[in-house]
């Protein structure tokens, strides 16, 4: 996947580290966040081909990024992927299709796992 870029928003910053590292072992460029503004000023000057999103963070949700990402016009094509503790039911996948979340990640992942789901998506 030489030259895909990827955008992990996470404020946990062991688990920024690990996936970074992981990617970056795959071929990945990788651009780390650590809150939801963050990643949101950072689209302004770049653009990913995937934004591996933590779901709950302190400040702006990772539901509330989205949202933003795919209100403005220039990133609302960006392909999103949620990283997250949470387990979702099939109502809440139905709210990540409306969104237009392509997948969505359970941490602790499995590292091939991660990267397989990648691969698929890019």
């Amino acid at each position: 996947m030489d030259g895909k870029k990827i955008m992990v928003v996470d404020d946990e910053e062991n688990l920024l580290e690990l996936v970074s590292v992981i990617l970056r072992e795959e071929g990945f460029d990788v651009i780390t966040a650590t809150n939801g503004k963050e990643c949101l000023d950072k689209l302004k000057t770049t653009k990913p081909d995937l934004v591996l999103l933590d779901m709950m963070m302190p400040g702006m949700s990772g539901r509330e990024t989205c949202e933003k990402i795919r209100s403005d016009p220039k990133t609302k094509d960006i392909k999103v992927v949620f990283l997250t503790v949470a387990r979702f039911s099939e109502t809440g996948k139905e709210i990540l299709r409306k969104m237009n979340v392509l997948d969505y990640i359970t941490k602790p992942f499995d590292n091939q796992d991660l990267i397989r789901r990648i691969r698929k998506l890019l």
